[in-house]
């Protein structure tokens, strides 16, 4: 196709897909990210042939007609991912002919943000609604019929304590995870033995051991590794998987930490540090690995619930991670156990 000079320049100078179509509603012109985004955009063809969406094709005839700017949809799917665009239609003149210059924005991105933030909303909203709504049913019943019965009021009184004690978890994992959001873009830069910051994490956690009927066993490097890393940040780490082990991995779980310096890493592709938190449990059937890390995803909602857990556990660690430019690697399957790798840079 040959197109005016001119408007090819135009368009190539344009950071986002672009195209040109003339009076006649033909495409004249088109950069090459309009062609990556729809390999027919370059072709001298009616513009309604490429761009089968109505939406775009009415924009364009009032664009043509009125000769007032026009906004539309353009959405197609990049394998299982929606792809949304803002579409705007500007008329123009001057450029050998006269047309409709067409400038896609991808909004994709907003799309999905706006989308986990509504469900995230909702998710914080039905998490803290449940203890509630509890809490208040207990008032009324003290208030109400079991005013006088005192063996009821303590036996609510300990249910509310517990009820309560729920929300301040969730709350406080909140506010753990809005820290650590807020420091994602800042690399950590203390250097930290991470040896021996396993070895206080695991001591801390023996009390927990002894109550879940569990045992904690290191096999760890008796020399230091040393790492850039958050001591707050990954102590918080350790200690929630630690935990996780503890609880999720059944009666009389031996769980195992282990550290390594691989010269090497495939994830990575760097030196690194593997840091494993082995138990043998029950494990965990793949189809719920890659989903793990999500906020408020859990395998057994009621379980979790019953053992304290708030569902960010994970997601906290996932973006502590990020932020160390390291790596959560989860390898289960059901009767094996199940074992939680952190990998850091070295």
């Amino acid at each position: 196709m040959t197109t005016p000079t001119t408007v090819q320049q135009v368009l190539n100078a344009i950071p986002m897909p672009a195209v040109f179509v003339n009076r006649n509603r033909r495409i004249v012109g088109a950069n090459g990210r309009a062609a990556a985004l729809n390999p027919k955009a370059s072709e001298d063809r009616p513009f309604a042939l490429i761009f089968r969406q109505p939406n775009l094709s009415a924009a364009l005839d009032a664009c043509l007609n009125t000769g007032t700017a026009q906004t539309g949809i353009y959405e197609h799917s990049e394998g299982a991912i929606a792809v949304r665009y803002d579409v705007t239609f500007t008329g123009v003149e001057g450029l050998g002919e006269d047309g409709v210059l067409l400038c896609f924005n991808d909004v994709t991105h907003l799309r999905q943000a706006d989308r986990m933030r509504r469900e995230f909303v909702a998710n914080v909203s039905h998490e803290l609604r449940t203890p509630l709504t509890a809490i208040l049913g207990y008032i009324e019943t003290i208030l109400g019929p079991a005013r006088d019965d005192r063996a009821a009021t303590f036996r609510f009184l300990e249910t509310m304590a517990d009820e309560a004690q729920r929300m301040n978890r969730l709350v406080a994992d909140l506010l753990s995870l809005s820290r650590v959001e807020e420091t994602a873009r800042i690399r950590p830069t203390e250097e930290v033995d991470i040896v021996a910051l396993i070895r206080s994490a695991a001591n801390n956690l023996e009390a927990t051991a002894r109550d879940t009927g569990g045992t904690i066993r290191l096999d760890l490097p008796e020399s230091a590794i040393t790492l850039r890393a958050d001591p707050d940040q990954m102590r918080q780490v350790l200690s929630n998987l630690i935990e996780n082990a503890l609880k999720y991995g059944g009666d009389d779980t031996t769980v195992t930490l282990s550290c390594r310096s691989e010269t090497r890493d495939p994830d990575l592709r760097g030196p690194a540090c593997v840091i494993a938190v082995a138990d043998n449990g029950p494990g965990i059937d793949p189809i719920h690995l890659t989903r793990l890390t999500e906020r408020f995803y859990r395998i057994d909602s009621h379980r979790s619930r019953q053992m304290g857990g708030t569902g960010l556990g994970l997601a906290i660690v996932k973006h502590i991670l990020n932020r160390h430019r390291g790596q959560l690697r989860i390898d289960s399957a059901p009767g094996k156990g199940s074992r939680f790798s952190v990998i850091l840079p070295k």
